[in-house]
């Protein structure tokens, strides 16, 4: 296992707020868009957020 140093965590931790930001933006956003295309592309932003948070989360822990 490798350790993080502080820094690289307040980095990664950074990282995990903004990307849990994003993913709460889209899916506030997503039941009120009537286009299908934009709501693909927010449901796929969704899918690859989450399995961005987690793996940031995998890393802090």
């Amino acid at each position: 296992m490798q350790k993080l140093g502080v820094h690289e965590k307040l980095e990664l931790h950074e990282l995990l707020t903004f990307k849990t930001t994003c993913l709460t933006k889209a899916q506030t956003m997503i039941p009120l868009v009537s286009d299908t295309n934009l709501k693909n592309i927010l449901q796929q932003d969704i899918n690859g957020g989450t399995q961005d948070i987690q793996q940031l989360r995998n890393l802090l822990v």
